[in-house]
């Protein structure tokens, strides 16, 4: 009697108002996870699928509750009455055939219900899944990142080498052209030192500014030993400045090359880096979706206790049967078994009904965001549908049936 007694408790209308905030944070834990997966395709596919499994999972709970309902009504309002007829009248033979029939009533939503639990259960392994799915490409994004920030870092470095020696190369190019500058600007001293040996040469250097026809000229005009020495000499160290200038701008060019050729590399890198998933919400999509599991275990343990319930009410309903063979003499006792079950059927039916309208509200309404895609929201839009669901979460008041805090993330 006192499991009766327990079983009657556990189906008030507190407990059925559970299934309301645990219904609604369903669905908002979704939405969030939705819009946290906005640069994850994959994963945003993969959730969106199993937002869609669980709104038809609240549909055909909805469709077992009208189930339950529909019985309920029927025992109630049609079989119990007439059984209670046949035993006033002694009719055995008519009660048994009733009570044959409550008999597969009920067993038909036993099955029912026992399928409905063994499908949150599926469900609840394909949502650790999915959980798993998320951690692995948040670790894999990790892993991305970590090796694209090094390849980034080592191309700038090798990028940041090139330009130093290419600026190195052009301090050193300037430093030679100011060399030959001088050592040009001496040649010319030189010819003008000369010009009172040969006025022709001094006119020549005078209005020729070229290097090499002015040491021609000091060449064919010269003839003292010293100064052929001198213009030797002078020629020689302009020439190796000239070599010098030549491996410069070849050096120069060969590093503006690969500077150029760097450049690409690292914007090539920068893109490539741009390009990775910031996975800074994926955390969240992970606890979110912990959370949803513990829901579901949640509402699998409300169906089992509603096939508790009916295993309560088909004792109840069938314990005057053993009454029948001596219903003259207890008939009394076998009514009040029957008014007694339908008490108790009447109060199923009532907080099915409870229960019906909180799934098929889940299954109407809640799930519309899956309608627009979160990739496809402006970042102000994203923002505004973030803050919003999550203001709405932090006012559900957590049913005090839910699962404790330690229950584990992923389902064994």
């Amino acid at each position: 009697m006192a499991d009766s007694k327990m079983a009657v408790s556990q189906w008030s209308p507190t407990f059925v108002k559970e299934l309301l905030p645990a219904a609604e944070k369903t669905a908002l834990l979704y939405h969030l996870s939705y819009l946290c997966l906005a640069n994850f395709p994959n994963l945003e596919r993969i959730i969106r699928s199993r937002a869609v499994e669980t709104q038809l999972l609240f549909g055909s709970s909805d469709a077992t509750m009208l189930k339950c309902i529909l019985t309920s009504e029927n025992l109630v309002q049609s079989l119990f009455p007439m059984l209670a007829k046949a035993v006033e009248k002694n009719k055995a033979v008519l009660a048994v055939k009733f009570l044959g029939k409550a008999r597969v009533w009920i067993k038909e939503i036993i099955s029912e219900v026992d399928r409905i639990v063994q499908k949150y259960d599926l469900h609840n392994k394909d949502v650790a899944s999915s959980t798993s799915d998320v951690i692995k490409e948040k670790l894999d994004t990790d892993k991305k990142i970590t090796e694209q920030d090094h390849q980034m870092k080592q191309t700038e470095n090798t990028l940041n080498d090139l330009k130093s020696k290419l600026q190195k190369n052009t301090e050193e190019l300037a430093e030679v052209e100011r060399k030959i500058n001088c050592k040009s600007q001496e040649i010319q001293e030189f010819a003008r030192s000369i010009t009172q040996k040969s006025k022709g040469l001094g006119i020549f250097a005078a209005i020729v500014p070229f290097i090499g026809p002015i040491v021609k000229s000091i060449y064919d005009a010269v003839h003292d030993p010293e100064d052929v020495a001198r213009i030797k000499a002078l020629e020689a160290e302009l020439n190796n400045l000239i070599a010098d200038k030549t491996a410069l701008r070849q050096k120069q060019w060969q590093l503006e090359l690969q500077v150029i050729d760097w450049q690409m590399k690292f914007a090539k890198a920068n893109f490539d880096r741009n390009s990775i998933p910031d996975p800074i919400h994926l955390n969240e999509v992970q606890s979110s979706l912990s959370k949803i599991q513990a829901i579901l275990i949640q509402l699998k343990n409300f169906w089992e206790n509603v096939a508790q319930m009916l295993d309560y009410l088909e004792q109840k309903t069938f314990v005057g049967e053993d009454l029948i063979e001596d219903l003259a003499e207890l008939k009394e006792e076998f009514l009040e078994s029957i008014k007694t079950a339908e008490g108790a059927w009447s109060s199923f039916g009532e907080g099915c009904k409870k229960a019906s309208f909180i799934f098929k509200l889940q299954t109407k309404d809640a799930y519309q965001f899956l309608e627009v895609s979160p990739s496809s929201l402006s970042k102000e839009q994203w923002q505004t549908e973030y803050e919003s669901v999550k203001e709405k979460l932090t006012k559900i008041d957590p049913p005090q049936s839910v699962t404790p805090s330690n229950t584990p993330a992923i389902s064994k």
